[in-house]
């Protein structure tokens, strides 16, 4: 016989070995945790430990037992089905069980018939597997009406998720951040960082983690998207203050090889008068992978460089890599430790790139301190206080997650948590040193990375409009899967030729969109390649460079379109940092979907290729080759003020011009930044 427990601030059922637990955590929120184990694991992975519990209250029926706690009650029946409801009584969320026996708590009592089912599904299912733990399935009734956004970043034009299935995994341009936010008036968190997968079908929603101990996640509920990312963001954290010149624009490519490359560079901006606020020092600048420092025969006074950088405003960002070389000394210490990321089967090479390396383990607290110490005393003491933490997924040779084993657990289990791990190791640090600006570029990001000053990027994408279109979605979800700091490199990465017209038409493009991104980065591996001038050098001099990546790379007429974009992004930046004020207080995302803003107008949930810049800029940026005009949406109750001065009344749909010097953009009438930029 099952038994229904009323216990304190929670409420429990238990059957043979599964016990079900529901509490409250945060308002309008709740906790659902389930194992077969003797006792739950009390592991927070993206929760933040709750300095005061909410009062539930409880009430018992005929067959169940309820828990409120203010806008979202859950309902739980003897057969331990489970059931979520909003402040109106409305059902939000059930679980989707198919047993003879079973009758929905959710289901009306004309439509109970559809759950009595000879199928033998479980909505939480919890296989056996060797050592103990098990794989989890957890299903539930799909509402085909219903819209679903947020989980992260993935490489696909979908911004409405519902009828996509998403590997719950790290990778290269894949960022794994599972909250998932509904039309229907909730989010839900699945607070499992285990190598899995989510499916939104239209006949089921399910999650999967391939190794575990338990079922976790977290559910809230509210009545605008913008109040579930508010109460979101006090659960796992909001990003900090976003550093004032964080706003500016970052100048980077792959590779500057020498201190005198990036000094040339910067003094050019600077002889030129064009704003630029950080400069960026990508990867083999070291002597090898593991030793983080400059490679002097390259780099023969990094102080002195980082301090005439400072005295033209502009801050140094370094790359820092997790691989290790086992060439190096440090590789043999780590090595030591038990620092480095296991393999269960097999040599213990985790990247076999210029040298056989293994990654650091940035789930082990030691491993994140001597990194942290290499850094501080190879980089920070030369006054660097930004760095890009690269290959953060991190980015196996193969992606085996069943052969790696951090010291958290094997990576099949907690593999998704290393990208908050990496930064949180990063951030720390700073803060021991007294920093309290705290901005790190990671090329991905789980929940609960925001709070550890991620500005996340997407990756190595492609140099094409395809890639382009492909990044409004990644970036309006990760914005709604609570990472509000997000960017991509300007033209994409990989395959753009600088003498190509139609790669420079892309790149105008793009810059004119990252003009109004969180942050405007330009990068990329530009073609024609440099080949290395010393190959016979061990490290650094093997590795080629990409074509000149500045904004006077690429003829006059492009230079000077660009060269409007940066000024017009020096107009923006005071709005910029309220924008990201409201991100560090509440958990907005800069980057808003237009049903954010306007959740009350239908048309909003049907507009994909545009998006609010904080609450007072609309931007339609253009996706397509050639394009010359487009479609935009104008939100009712507003009147808008196009960058040239027209007036438009919103409630319709135009066509707007969308010659090549400019894209789309509209100021709502009465905001402060219309005239901070002089419209």
């Amino acid at each position: 016989m099952s038994e229904l427990i009323a216990e304190k601030n929670r409420i429990l059922w238990h059957f043979d070995q599964q016990t079900l637990v529901i509490e409250p955590w945060g308002e309008n929120s709740l906790r659902v945790r389930a194992t077969c184990r003797p006792q739950l694991n009390d592991h927070l992975w993206a929760l933040l430990p709750q300095t005061e519990q909410p009062q539930a209250d409880i009430s018992r029926g005929t067959e169940t037992l309820s828990l409120c706690n203010g806008n979202i009650t859950a309902t739980v029946n003897i057969k331990g089905q489970l059931a979520f409801y909003n402040q109106r009584g409305e059902l939000i969320l059930e679980e989707f069980w198919r047993q003879r026996s079973t009758v929905g708590i959710g289901a009306t009592e004309k439509s109970q018939d559809k759950y009595i089912s000879a199928l033998k599904m479980d909505a939480r299912e919890f296989k056996a597997i060797p050592g103990g733990k098990h794989q989890l399935t957890v299903r539930f009734e799909s509402r085909p009406d219903e819209k679903i956004y947020g989980m992260g970043q993935y490489q696909q034009s979908c911004l409405d998720l519902k009828g996509c299935t998403l590997e719950l995994a790290q990778r290269n341009s894949q960022a794994s951040v599972p909250f998932m936010l509904s039309s229907l008036g909730y989010g839900m968190l699945w607070n499992n960082p285990a190598i899995g997968e989510a499916t939104f079908g239209k006949n089921i929603t399910r999650w999967e983690a391939q190794v575990t101990e338990q079922m976790d996640y977290w559910i809230t509920a509210g009545d605008t998207p913008a109040e579930i990312m508010h109460q979101y963001g006090r659960a796992t954290g909001t990003a900090p203050l976003m550093p004032e010149y964080a706003t500016g624009f970052w100048q980077c490519k792959l590779r500057y090889r020498t201190q005198q490359e990036v000094l040339d560079v910067a003094r050019e901006y600077k002889r030129r008068h064009l704003p630029i606020s950080v400069i960026v020092i990508d990867f083999f600048h070291w002597p090898n992978q593991g030793t983080w420092c400059f490679d002097p025969a390259d780099w023969p006074d990094p102080k002195a460089m980082v301090a005439e950088l400072k005295s033209l405003g502009i801050e140094t960002m370094v790359s820092v890599w997790p691989t290790v070389d086992s060439r190096t000394d440090n590789y043999k210490e780590m090595k030591s430790k038990g620092y480095l990321v296991n393999t269960d089967r097999g040599v213990s090479v985790n990247l076999d790139f210029l040298g056989n390396c293994t990654f650091f383990d940035a789930t082990h607290p030691g491993a994140r301190q001597y990194v942290w110490e290499k850094v501080k005393q190879n980089y920070y003491d030369l006054g660097i206080r930004t760095f890009w933490l690269d290959e953060a997924e991190p980015e196996y040779r193969a992606y085996d997650f069943d052969n790696y084993r951090y010291h958290l657990g094997p990576v099949l289990e907690v593999g998704n948590i290393y990208p908050q791990k990496f930064a949180q190791g990063f951030y720390e640090g700073l803060q021991q040193e007294g920093e309290n600006e705290i901005v790190n570029l990671v090329r991905c990001a789980w929940a609960g990375s925001q709070r550890y000053g991620v500005l996340a990027w997407s990756g190595d994408i492609h140099s094409s409009f395809h890639a382009l279109r492909n990044q409004i979605a990644a970036g309006l979800n990760m914005g709604l899967a609570g990472i509000p700091w997000w960017t991509t490199d300007i033209g994409g990465f990989q395959g753009g030729n600088v003498n190509d017209p139609a790669f420079q038409e892309l790149l105008i493009r793009w810059f004119q969109w990252g003009v109004f991104c969180p942050v405007m980065r330009l990068h990329g591996y530009r073609e024609p390649q440099i080949q290395p001038s010393e190959p016979w050098r061990d490290g650094i001099a093997q590795c080629n460079s990409g074509a000149p990546n500045e904004v006077w790379s690429y003829g006059e007429e492009n230079y000077q379109l660009m060269k409007s974009g940066l000024f017009l992004r020096e107009k923006l930046r005071p709005y910029i940092s309220r924008v990201m004020q409201q991100a560090h207080e509440h958990g907005d995302p800069a980057m808003r979907t237009m049903f954010y803003q306007y959740p009350e107008q239908a048309e909003s949930w049907q507009v994909e290729d545009q998006y609010m810049f904080g609450a007072d800029i609309l931007v339609a940026p253009v996706l397509y080759a050639g394009q010359r005009e487009r479609k935009v949406w104008l939100p009712a109750g507003e009147n808008w003020v196009a960058l040239n001065g027209e007036r438009y009344q919103g409630g319709e749909t135009i066509v707007a011009c969308a010659p090549l010097d400019e894209i789309p953009v509209f100021v709502r009438e009465g905001a402060k930044v219309k005239a901070e930029l002089g419209i």
